[in-house]
């Protein structure tokens, strides 16, 4: 953690890793494989049986939670983009 607070343009790159442009709800995103994030690389969207999976390991835990600055999906892990 002590690392990434030293390290904004890393810690930035990891946050905005995780938004994508505009309210996309779960509907929108049927049928797509990847979407691009805000830090500019995608992040791939699979299923495996029931769940949804991005980057094939992270599962979708609970979709379309409407915010006061967007919608989330909420994840049960950190996506890393790759160096």
């Amino acid at each position: 953690m002590q690392g990434l607070l030293a390290d904004p343009t890393q810690l930035r790159d990891i946050l905005l890793y995780h938004v994508v442009d505009g309210a996309v709800l779960a509907a929108d995103l049927s049928g797509q494989t990847e979407v691009t994030t805000l830090q500019g690389t995608a992040i791939t969207i699979g299923a495996e049986g029931s769940e949804v999976l991005l980057n094939g390991n992270a599962e979708v835990i609970s979709t379309d939670v409407q915010t006061s600055n967007g919608v989330i999906h909420v994840i049960d892990a950190v996506l890393l983009p790759s160096s």
